[in-house]
């Protein structure tokens, strides 16, 4: 599924990447931003275009060049320099990237940024795209998000990312987040309105990291898978081994084989003489049809209640109820 990521370009998507100390995305971050650099349209698509619209040789060609540039990648660089973001990546492409400068001056309190955590706005960053880019909607990559988060609410954040989405200048949103930065609660939301959430985390082999990748369609339907991944030098990513199965949980055998009676002091099994006894003692609560003929059978000697009415018994047979005070 990570090359799936790589080669999809959905318009309106958002891909957030999840590291942590322990194992840093940065490296597949620069993986997304190489394939950005040189994906172009397919060749069939544009010479349909030309057609259609009937151009002279001179601008189909310039056109033609237009479309197959690849897509323009605009990074808002907050915690590495523009030398470490492009450092492997595709030298034929590297024109198409903008870096907007956050590092070092982030804060932008010694004024030697060209962009500051405060200018993390819809409308500044939409002014900023169009200030540079060709005619087509263009790639932001948020180089980071965790710091962006440390010093705005979260959920004002959430809502400038959405206005970016459907703004329509820009194709995709990439962004990357340091989880152990930040409450579980605040990476839930900024998950929530992710499409692509990709987690990375260390493996046993040191020379390779593990992804979860959460994929969420327009339809609704989610699709999860681990992979095990590594990033070479020029920012080219090699899927080596799935971890496990989408939908297949492997069994334990030590957890199916383990017997919670195996070191008790006292037996919770009965053998087959004490199961057939256990059978035969009759309930204290169930009759038997013997027991039963013998409580509805009359003996001789059973004692009975015999009333006799007195003097003093005012009994009015037509008003059973005349000695009541009512």
């Amino acid at each position: 599924m990570l090359l799936d990521v790589l080669q999809a370009a959905e318009a309106g998507g958002f891909t957030l990447i999840q590291d942590t100390v322990k194992c840093t995305g940065r490296g597949f971050l620069k993986c997304l931003i190489n394939a950005a650099l040189k994906r172009q349209v397919p060749v069939c698509s544009c010479f349909f275009l030309l057609v259609s619209i009937k151009l002279h040789f001179k601008y189909c060609l310039i056109c033609l060049q237009i479309f197959l540039r690849g897509e323009d990648v605009h990074v808002l660089g907050f915690e590495a320099s523009e030398t470490e973001v492009c450092a492997g990546l595709d030298r034929s492409c590297v024109q198409k990237l903008h870096f907007h400068k956050g590092f070092p001056d982030p804060l932008g309190w010694m004024c030697r940024s060209s962009f500051t955590v405060d200018q993390f706005t819809s409308q500044h960053i939409t002014k900023l795209i169009k200030d540079t880019q060709h005619p087509k909607a263009s790639v932001l990559v948020v180089d980071s998000l965790s710091l962006v988060l440390r010093h705005h609410d979260p959920v004002v954040i959430c809502h400038r990312l959405q206005e970016l989405r459907k703004g329509g200048d820009i194709k995709t949103i990439i962004g990357l987040l340091h989880t152990d930065m930040h409450l579980h609660g605040i990476v839930g939301i900024v998950s929530h309105l992710a499409s692509t959430v990709i987690s990375v985390a260390p493996a046993n082999n040191e020379h390779h990291a593990v992804a979860t990748t959460t994929r969420r369609t327009k339809s609704g339907k989610v699709m999860q898978e681990v992979e095990y991944f590594n990033v070479s030098e020029d920012a080219t990513l090699s899927v080596q081994a799935k971890a496990r199965q989408p939908g297949h949980v492997q069994k334990e055998p030590d957890a199916a084989e383990a017997d919670p009676a195996l070191n008790l002091t006292f037996n919770l099994r009965l053998s087959e003489e004490e199961r057939k006894a256990k059978e035969k003692v009759a309930l204290p609560f169930v009759f038997s049809q013997e027991k039963k003929s013998a409580l509805l059978r009359p003996t001789p000697g059973s004692g009975r209640i015999m009333y006799e009415p007195d003097a003093n018994d005012d009994f009015d047979e037509e008003d059973p109820d005349d000695d009541l005070d009512v």
